[in-house]
């Protein structure tokens, strides 16, 4: 195990997170490769009295990967990716991004939900639920866990599956972080690739309020093996691959993953493209390669946050349409993902995830290359969010959210579903050792 420390060559390297806003300088890093390294950390932290955070893949937008003065347990060196063709599953150690996951299992032609962006860390995103584009078919990332091993607070060994601890395996489907580091996850694969239909569709901003009205109609009744998202944005000036009118200029994107024969990938993407995009990326490509296609920019000033939503009304669409002409830098964004099919269903073992049945996700996603820039955006994703609240059902996606306080944690889950979690956080944390994270109170 190596321990990284203020004074050494590496130490701020090794702290560094992708966003900008979070600098934060704990007192000590274990970079941990083994269980028992994690269970040794855990133990020099609670007998230093040193608050604790877990990092992976260090995505965490609200910064809950570090901490000032304390300490950080570095799973990132759990690189193993074990992939069994035959059962269809891999045990993937908790330190591996998305890219290295997809890596493994596209070399069988096999995949699971991950991460829109490559550099994710599988075990924050899954543990979290995990939304991406095979959701419609696969469900969240979550849905596709066979078990989970931890080091719980107390140094223990923990596998959780449907036939051992299966309450602590309810709870992991979206509960977070909340109830030990994960170790190694273990998840049921589906044939995918490596090949596969995707692409990204680009229209001029002027059509805004037309392509989300189009997009609207059109999510939900495609096929169900399309998985998609909008993105309103600014067109890239320079770009040669788009027509120079874009340029600088608001535009609206969207992106899309077939999980199924590329041919009818292609046929189900018809009636997006009869919309005459302005720019038309849609093909076959290696699913690997796309997933890349789209990641977000490291050493940026993110200020994220997120909604449910039941319907999206003409009023709701014009509430978008308006944020995408004061977008605040040129880096932020505005997305629109459409949740139904096995993300309504769930898992058979079942998530504490409250409103899955929702129909629509809205996720401003404020970036900045600057400081200045950065509070721009944070003030924007603040005001579309009070813009937005009419036309909301309460519930709210965490993983897609800073800091914004126990409230959206509970309503992340609902009364019943928190006041479960709460129980088997006390079997598990009674002490909440753990709540460097969208935290679960233990329960009385």
């Amino acid at each position: 195990m190596a321990w990284i420390r203020p004074e050494d060559s590496g130490y701020d390297e090794a702290r560094r997170l992708f966003n900008a806003w979070i600098d934060k300088r704990p007192a000590v890093i274990a970079q941990c490769a083994t269980p028992a390294e994690v269970a040794e950390a855990l133990a020099y932290g609670r007998r230093e009295g040193l608050p604790i955070a877990v990092r992976a893949g260090g995505h965490s937008v609200a910064g809950y990967s570090t901490n000032d003065g304390g300490l950080v347990i570095d799973v990132r060196p759990m690189k193993s990716a074990e992939v069994d063709p035959e059962a269809r599953t891999v045990r993937a150690g908790a330190g591996l991004t998305w890219h290295e996951y997809d890596t493994a299992t596209q070399a069988h032609g096999l995949a699971s939900t991950g991460g829109r962006a490559s550099t994710t860390g599988i075990a924050g995103f899954t543990l979290g639920g995990g939304s991406g584009w095979l959701e419609r078919t696969c469900g969240l990332a979550c849905d596709s866990l066979v078990s989970v091993d931890l080091v719980t607070a107390d140094g223990e060994y923990v596998t959780a599956s449907a036939d051992e601890n299966p309450e602590l395996f309810w709870a992991l489907h979206g509960g977070g972080g909340n109830f030990g580091v994960a170790t190694s996850l273990t998840y049921q694969l589906q044939p995918l690739g490596p090949e596969v239909a995707a692409g990204l569709l680009v229209w001029p901003g002027d059509r805004t309020r037309e392509i989300l009205g189009a997009y609207r109609d059109l999510a939900h009744a495609a096929d169900r093996r399309l998985g998609s998202v909008l993105v309103l944005f600014t067109a890239p000036a320079g770009d040669d691959s788009i027509p120079e009118s874009l340029w600088g200029r608001p535009a609206v994107l969207v992106g899309f993953v077939f999980n199924g024969p590329g041919e009818e990938g292609l046929e189900a993407i018809h009636p997006f493209r009869d919309l005459d995009p302005a720019a038309d990326f849609s093909g076959l490509t290696p699913y690997v390669d796309f997933q890349c296609s789209i990641d977000d920019p490291a050493d940026h000033f993110n200020y994220w946050s997120a909604d449910y939503h039941d319907e999206l009304s003409d009023a709701a669409l014009d509430v978008f349409a308006a944020s995408c002409q004061e977008l605040p830098s040129p880096e932020s964004q505005q997305l629109i993902v459409p949740w139904d099919g096995a993300v309504a269903e769930g898992p058979a073992s079942g998530s504490p995830l409250a409103h899955r049945k929702s129909a629509w996700v809205s996720h401003p996603f404020g970036i900045a290359a600057d400081l200045a820039g950065g509070e721009r955006a944070r003030d924007w994703t603040r005001r579309f969010r009070s813009d937005i609240a009419p036309y909301t059902n309460g519930g709210v996606y965490l993983n897609f959210i800073g800091d914004e306080g126990q409230g959206r944690v509970r309503a992340a889950f609902g009364d019943e579903n928190y006041a479960r979690l709460a129980q088997v956080k006390k079997e598990f944390d009674p002490g909440n050792v753990f709540r460097g994270n969208q935290n679960i109170r233990p329960g009385e």
